[in-house]
């Protein structure tokens, strides 16, 4: 369930719930625990989730598994940025072989596909931020 805070929640209001839709909005840590250029691993509803601030103050939230190996290592990533198609896109790269991944749909931009020829894709969740704290959308 998708749940939907008012404004004085950070203040003790109460939390609005919004329509079903399997997932939830998980508090994740204040926006100051994470330095900028860096990741940090979360645990949020039995799942292990990468935290990326970047130095303008925007945060991705990533699955912590590689989809290249399977190892929980994302945090632990490169985070940096290409140019896509004529525009600027956010990434961050595997610590283990590199792949690079876009932070905006999970796209890798650099895998050739391997022997079974299908190209890994990073699971990517929501985010938002909210009276300093930052809030992750994982079903």
């Amino acid at each position: 369930m998708t749940i939907l805070l008012d404004e004085n929640a950070a203040a003790g209001g109460t939390a609005v719930t919004a329509v079903e839709t399997g997932a939830e909005w998980l508090d994740a840590c204040r926006v100051e625990d994470l330095a900028p250029g860096w990741g940090e691993a979360a645990w949020l509803n039995g799942r292990q989730v990468a935290l990326f601030r970047f130095p303008d103050g925007s945060v991705h939230a990533t699955d912590q598994r590689c989809p290249a190996t399977g190892a929980r290592v994302m945090s632990r990533g490169i985070v940096g940025g290409r140019i896509v198609e004529g525009r600027p896109v956010r990434t961050v790269a595997s610590p283990l072989h590199k792949e690079v991944y876009r932070l905006d749909t999970g796209e890798c931009l650099n895998a050739d596909g391997g022997e079974g020829g299908s190209v890994p894709r990073l699971e990517i969740f929501p985010v938002r931020l909210e009276a300093g704290r930052v809030r992750v959308e994982v079903s």
